[in-house]
């Protein structure tokens, strides 16, 4: 996996957080935001660099069962994964402070069960997974921070275009995964991804 489909990947996984991290900004205060977007962003990157790993363990117990139709399974979770994102993009969601240790272990859960696939998809490619979890956490945080530090800024316009965008980009990597499988595009994938 390239260091570019490594990020678009962390980036797409990181769009649900973001996403709540911006309605958990929207109630909050000036420097409240800041506070906020270290709870969710500690939060939220913990658990997405967290639930890959997980997959990437499950994935490996059924890898060499499954090898040759691994592009498929990575075309099918990722794919799911996209629709499911594009799908859900603008429903609402609660916008109420939600700092609570219960509250977000719900949320931080709930925001990263996608990444519990991608891990599964990892199992199937050639990638180290330590700095792959690292980079998604890393990502998350910083985009969750960003997220619930500018929530009133970016409000509910930004919500729906990155939920769609995250969904979009997950769907063409789970199809890079067929193409490059079967060696359509060999000269063009390069510049894909």
């Amino acid at each position: 996996m390239s260091a570019l489909t490594l990020f678009l990947l962390a980036v797409s996984l990181s769009m649900d957080a973001f996403a709540v991290s911006v309605c958990g900004g929207l109630k909050m205060e000036g420097r409240e935001r800041f506070k906020g977007g270290l709870i969710f962003g500690a939060w939220f990157g913990v658990f997405q660099a967290l639930m890959p790993l997980v997959g990437y363990e499950l994935g490996s117990h059924f890898a060499k069962v499954a090898e040759a139709y691994s592009h498929w399974i990575i075309f099918l979770i990722l794919s799911y994964i996209g629709w499911n994102m594009i799908q859900e993009a603008g429903e609402d969601q609660e916008k109420e402070k939600v700092t609570g240790f219960q509250t977000m272990l719900g949320l931080a859960v709930a925001t990263s069960l996608d990444a519990l696939g991608v891990g599964v998809g990892f199992a199937f490619l050639d990638i180290r997974i330590l700095p792959a979890v690292l980079e998604i956490g890393t990502i998350t945080f910083c985009l969750s921070f960003l997220g619930c530090a500018c929530g009133s800024v970016i409000g509910m316009w930004g919500k729906e275009r990155a939920e769609k965008a995250g969904g979009f980009v997950l769907l063409l990597i789970g199809l890079k995964a067929v193409i490059e499988h079967y060696g359509i595009l060999d000269n063009w994938t390069p510049f894909l991804f």
